[in-house]
């Protein structure tokens, strides 16, 4: 069986899927159009240029054309996983659509965040989503994100740290990690919070924060952290933080990660409580002032997930589900 997966992969998750799928024995290929750019200062002028007046963006292009090139030389495939869907012109789908047998996707956002046309989703013989507005508005099936990271047992780390959060900069999820931030300090738990952003945050960031001991930490960057350094980071604390973005309806990654790595997690994402992993020993669903977090939470031993449980949500089921290989 040919399969092939096509997406920009920003963070690194999509090449985990292409990878399981080797390892059965599919012959899989991934076009990450995220690679392609523009090679010189020329090519970026021309583009900027292209974009004020003509309202034409060069490098989409470039890239779209990418797309179909590579398939022409790849061959005619049993199935196509596309993702980012938003990002394709309908032509571009519709010429994808002729190269494979079943056309698919999987929407890592919500409409609500990102929205794609109804022609394009019309397109798709399977419309995946995490979703759960989505899910019920549209009638795409529901899908989780996956475990992609080895499972390692909580026995074998020695955290220094009590929580660990990286997020990008959002306004919600900023004012609520102030809240936060003040509730820790006085409970005398570790802490390690990144925000990553623009230089021109980084000044209004700090005017949001209280003064953090020196032993704790709240980090402002603009350089993203690379995908693959995430564990070790991770490994260094007992729990780990996820807050939700406006309008996300569904699970985002960190709750897989944590899971994978046997950690705690911290939420404001009360859906998380309709899921057969939810254990209130393993899992904190915040009120709105934080009140409900306490240093037992901490203290109290990580409890295994059951085994069948744990697999369903593992990337070597999630493959077999969407690409129907069970």
């Amino acid at each position: 069986m040919k399969i092939c997966v096509i997406s920009y992969d920003f963070w690194g998750y999509d090449k985990h899927i292409v990878d399981t799928l080797c390892k059965k024995g599919i012959d899989a290929h991934h076009i990450k159009i995220g690679n392609v750019t523009h090679s010189n200062f020329k090519e970026r002028a021309t583009n900027a240029i292209s974009k004020v007046f003509l309202n034409k963006n060069l490098k989409t292009e470039k890239r779209q054309q990418f797309v179909i090139d590579s398939l022409v030389e790849l061959g005619h495939q049993d199935q196509i996983l596309v993702l980012n869907p938003d990002t394709f012109d309908i032509s571009t789908l519709e010429e994808i659509k002729t190269h494979s047998e079943r056309l698919i996707t999987y929407l890592y956002d919500s409409l609500e965040r990102l929205p794609v046309e109804n022609e394009k989703l019309a397109l798709f013989d399977k419309v995946f989503s995490f979703d759960i507005i989505d899910i019920k508005k549209h009638g795409f099936e529901k899908l989780t994100n996956y475990i992609y990271l080895d499972h390692l047992s909580c026995e074998k780390q020695d955290p220094e740290m009590d929580l660990f959060y990286i997020t990008s900069y959002d306004n919600k999820r900023v004012s609520y990690i102030k809240l936060l931030a003040k509730k820790l300090i006085s409970l005398n738990l570790k802490f390690q919070i990144m925000i990553i952003g623009k230089k021109s945050w980084k000044n209004q960031l700090k005017n949001l924060f209280i003064t953090v001991p020196e032993n704790l930490s709240i980090i402002f960057g603009i350089k993203k952290v690379s995908h693959k350094d995430l564990p070790n980071y991770y490994k260094n604390s007992k729990a780990l933080l996820d807050l939700t973005r406006e309008n996300q309806h569904g699970l985002s990654f960190r709750v897989f990660e944590a899971m994978a790595l046997e950690k705690k997690i911290i939420t404001d994402n009360k859906a998380i409580q309709d899921y057969d992993f939810y254990n209130p020993n393993n899992i904190l669903v915040l009120d709105e002032t934080c009140s409900n977090l306490t240093e037992a939470f901490f203290n109290q031993p990580y409890e295994n997930i059951p085994d069948e449980i744990y697999y369903y949500y593992t990337l070597d089921n999630w493959v077999d589900r969407v690409f129907k290989l069970a």
